[in-house]
C-alpha cells in the first residue's frame, strides 16, 4: 500500500508535543511492515536532515498559492520523506506554528492550507511525484485538516478518475486550527462547503472540523479518548460533529518506540538496568537525587513530573497535593515549562523544601529519561489526555504512574488497588486534588511493602507498548478507508 502521512511536525527535525514523535515512530512502523511510505512536512528553517536527496520537483504558482518545490529524501527507516520547501511560507525563526514571541503567525490558514493542498495533490492523478500517487492520504490534526476536503473536492470534479482515501488522526481536539472565514476564497474551499455541514465553526472556518467532516475515516490516540470527544464534557464544541461521524471513528492507541525507551539499552542512563535485574534502578534514583540536589535518600519515596506546566496535565492539582506528599516524607522532581504562575508556584515550593522538591524549567531529553529511570513513581493527574506517552515511558522503566481517569491513561495503566495481580499504577477516582491523594497513599502504602512494589514494577515493565499492534490497525483502517472511498460501509471503522 502506497501510504501519505502528511504532519506539521516531526521528531527529530521538529517536534513540540506527542505529534512529533508519533510522526516519526508510525510511518516507521508501517514501512517495516512492508508498505511504501512517504512522510509530507514543511521544510523549516533550521531543519537538519540527512539521507539521499533527490531531485527537488518544482510546484508551480497558482492562484493564490505561492510557488514551492518537493524534496525527497531518503532516511534511514525506509521512509521517504517529502519536504515541502517555500521560503517565504516556512523559513522562519520562530516555531513551527508560532514566531519567536510566541504568537500565531498571522498567515497560518496559508502556511498549512499549501501543506494540505500538496499532501492531497500526492493522492490523485496529478501528483506531482511521476510515477508515486498515495492510496491513502493520512492527515494529522488542524494543519493537515483540510487534506480530506481538498480530496473529496478532487472527486466531485472528476469523479471517475482514481483519488486516494482520506483519513485524519486527531491528536488533541482542542486545537481546531480556527481561522476568519474570510480565508476560505485563498484556500479554495467550495461555497457549497462553507456552512455548518462543511467548515463552518461559529462563524468561523476550522481546519479541524473539515478534516472531521470530509475524512473518509477518522481515528484518535485512545479507544477511551474516542468515547470522551463525543460528549459534551470532552468534545470542546465538536462533539455533536463526532457524534454525527461515529461510524467513521476509531480510537487507536500510541505506541513508544522501545528501542529508544528501554532501560537495558539506554545510553542516557548511568545505570542499566531490566525487568529481571532491577539494581541499576537504585543507582540512577542516587544520581538523579545528587543532579537535581534533592536529599540523597534512598529511602524516600521519589515522585515525578515531565510535563507541559499547564491546568490540562493537572500541575495546579499536584501542587494541591504536594504538602501532603512532603509530609510523608516524600520527595517531588519536575522538569517542563508553561504558564508562568504554575512555574512560579513550583519554584516557590522548591524554595521552601530544597531537600524534597527540585524543579528544572524547560526541557532535556537525558534529565527525562533519568527522571524515568530514577524516580519510584511518575505523577500524571491530566484532566484530559487524549494518549499520553510518559505513562507508558514509565512502565517501561518500572517506574509506577499515578494517573488521572482519563483517555489513553486509563486505556493503558492497570489500578494495583483493582487488581493487584494484574496491577501496574494507580488510577485516581477523580481529577482533583482529593483524588491525587487518594491515589497517592495507595501508591505510598504499596510501596512501603517491597515484594508488592515489585510486583507492580514487574507488571508494568512486562508490557509491550511497541508500535507493531497500533500500526495494524491502522492498516486496517487505511483498507477500509479505501472502500468507503469507493461506495462501502463504515462497519470495519467503529470499533474501539
Amino acid at each position: 500500500m502506497k501510504i501519505l502521512f502528511a504532519t506539521p511536525e516531526c521528531a527529530p527535525y521538529v517536534k513540540t508535543g506527542g505529534l512529533g514523535d508519533v510522526s516519526a515512530a508510525l510511518p516507521a512502523m508501517l514501512a517495516q511492515l512492508g508498505h511504501d511510505v512517504h512522510l509530507l512536512m514543511p521544510a523549516y528553517r533550521g531543519m537538519k536532515v540527512s539521507g539521499e536527496i533527490g531531485d527537488g520537483v518544482d510546484l508551480p504558482p497558482y492562484s493564490h498559492w505561492p510557488a514551492a518545490q518537493l524534496v525527497p529524501v531518503k532516511i534511514a527507516n525506509g521512509v521517504t520523506l517529502l519536504l515541502l520547501a517555500c521560503p517565504a511560507l516556512y523559513q522562519r525563526p520562530g516555531g513551527p506554528y508560532v514566531d519567536a514571541s510566541g504568537r500565531d503567525y498571522l498567515d497560518n490558514a496559508m502556511r498549512f492550507g499549501l501543506l494540505s493542498r500538496v499532501a492531497a495533490q500526492l493522492g490523485t492523478v496529478h501528483s506531482p511525484l511521476r510515477g508515486w500517487t498515495a492510496d491513502v492520504v493520512h492527515a494529522n490534526d488542524w494543519p493537515t485538516g483540510l487534506a480530506p476536503l481538498y480530496l473529496a473536492q478532487s472527486r466531485m470534479i472528476a469523479p471517475h478518475e482514481p483519488t486516494a482515501a482520506g483519513i485524519l488522526t486527531i491528536h488533541n481536539l482542542a486545537f481546531q486550527g480556527v481561522f476568519p472565514m474570510g480565508e476560505a476564497d485563498a484556500l479554495g474551499i467550495p461555497h457549497p462547503w462553507r456552512g455548518m455541514e462543511g467548515v463552518e465553526f461559529w462563524g468561523d472556518l476550522s481546519m479541524l472540523k473539515a478534516g472531521i467532516q470530509f475524512a473518509d475515516a477518522i481515528t484518535t490516540v485512545s479507544p477511551t479518548y474516542a468515547r470522551e470527544i463525543q460528549t459534551a464534557e470532552h468534545g470542546v464544541g465538536f462533539d455533536g460533529i463526532l457524534r454525527a461521524r461515529a461510524s467513521r471513528l476509531r480510537g487507536i492507541l500510541n505506541g513508544i518506540d522501545r528501542k529508544l525507551w528501554d532501560p537495558s539499552q539506554d545510553a542516557l542512563l548511568p545505570q542499566r538496568f531490566s525487568r529481571k535485574e532491577l539494581e541499576g534502578k537504585a543507582q540512577c534514583k542516587a544520581v538523579l537525587q545528587q543532579r537535581v540536589g534533592l536529599a540523597a535518600d534512598k529511602a524516600a519515596p521519589l515522585f515525578a513530573v515531565v510535563s507541559r506546566l499547564t491546568a490540562q496535565k493537572g500541575i495546579d492539582i499536584v501542587l494541591d497535593a504536594l504538602p501532603a506528599l512532603v509530609k510523608a516524607g516524600g520527595q517531588l522532581v519536575v522538569l517542563g515549562q508553561g504558564v508562568p504562575e504554575l512555574q512560579a508556584a513550583l519554584a516557590e515550593a522548591a524554595r521552601k523544601h530544597p531537600r524534597q522538591v527540585a524543579v528544572t524549567l524547560g526541557f532535556d531529553e537525558g534529565l527525562a529519561h533519568l527522571i524515568e529511570a530514577g524516580a519510584d513513581a511518575f505523577l500524571m493527574p491530566s484532566r484530559f489526555e487524549p494518549c499520553g506517552l510518559n505513562q507508558m515511558y514509565s512502565q517501561a522503566y518500572g517506574t509506577p504512574p499515578i494517573v488521572a481517569p482519563v483517555g489513553g491513561l486509563l486505556d493503558s495503566v492497570t489500578d494495583a488497588t483493582a487488581d493487584p495481580a494484574h496491577g501496574s499504577g494507580f488510577v485516581m477516582k477523580s481529577c482533583d486534588a482529593a483524588g491525587l491523594g487518594d491515589a497517592l497513599a495507595r501508591a505510598l502504602a504499596a510501596w512501603k511493602q517491597p515484594q508488592q512494589w515489585r510486583r507492580i514494577q514487574s507488571n508494568g515493565m512486562a508490557r509491550d507498548f511497541g508500535w507493531e499492534d497500533s500500526a495494524l490497525q491502522y492498516i486496517d483502517v487505511y483498507r477500509a478507508a479505501a472502500l468507503l472511498a469507493n461506495g462501502g460501509t463504515a462497519s470495519e471503522l467503529t470499533a474501539t
